[in-house]
């Protein structure tokens, strides 16, 4: 697949060879990437991505591009993106079936960054069985974490392209012109679920459902847990120090389970 680019086979839920001819790590590293929302997943899987050679492959992105996109989705991507144009959080069910028509990437020979997925324990579960059918295993579980201040104030302060999706931010990265895009010209808004008061419901949301899932991969020693706050270079240093990848070095053997984590 395509570091630092459109994992096509990702988006388009078919087998393409996003990466034609490119040279796989002998070891690549299979991850997951946690946090609430705004806490700055996004930036963080940009620079992680680079830095390991992997596929990232965000959920998020792979909703914008089924809205998008001119081809019909497929049916469980259709009862996805139904459920969210009438307001509701896509289920368990919907983003497992998703997956599960994706499962090929999880076998990239370039290794993946998992982004939006998993959000609850359930869904973890699910993953760990398809990796397993697959004969693959997770090297960590990424978790950043900020103080919901930060994060009210990053999302607050977000404006997005209506045309091109790309974010700006009005104090950290604002736009060249006032209200326009710096990559298409598009003219960029407010999402309704970046005001404060529809924040604070998201943070909520979150902190009801995640406990379990961290539970899940401490169980499993696999949790890693980052200090999110400050610049993305600072975020990233420390993701860094905290999982110990280097360019050229391989990730650790992920050990077998114990039976007890199991039970």
């Amino acid at each position: 697949m395509q570091a630092q680019g459109l994992a096509t086979g990702w988006l388009t839920g078919t087998s393409t060879d996003c990466r034609p001819g490119g040279v796989p790590p002998s070891r690549p590293w299979r991850m997951v990437l946690l946090g609430p929302p705004g806490v700055g997943k996004g930036t963080q899987a940009a620079l992680i991505e680079a830095a390991i050679d992997a596929c990232h492959l965000s959920t998020g992105d792979l909703f914008r591009a089924a809205a998008a996109s001119h081809v019909p989705p497929s049916p469980a991507m259709q009862a996805a993106l139904a459920g969210i144009a009438r307001g509701e959080l896509a289920s368990d069910g919907m983003v497992i079936a998703l997956l599960r028509e994706r499962v090929h990437c999880l076998t990239c020979p370039h290794g993946f960054l998992l982004d939006g997925f998993p959000r609850t324990a359930p869904q973890a579960t699910v993953l760990e069985a398809l990796l397993d059918e697959a004969s693959v295993a997770l090297d960590g579980a990424v978790y950043l974490q900020a103080p919901d201040a930060v994060i009210i104030e990053r999302l607050s302060g977000r404006r997005v392209c209506r045309t091109c999706r790309r974010s700006h931010h009005l104090d950290h990265h604002p736009p060249c012109r006032s209200g326009c895009c710096d990559a298409c010209g598009g003219q960029l808004y407010q999402r309704d679920d970046d005001v404060p008061a529809a924040i604070a419901v998201r943070l909520a949301h979150y902190a009801r459902t995640t406990p379990a899932l961290l539970a899940f991969y401490q169980q499993r020693g696999l949790l890693r847990t980052v200090d999110a706050t400050g610049t993305p270079h600072d975020v990233f240093a420390r993701a860094e120090t905290t999982i110990g990848w280097r360019l050229g070095v391989q990730p650790p053997v992920t050990p077998a389970r114990h039976p007890a984590q199991d039970a």
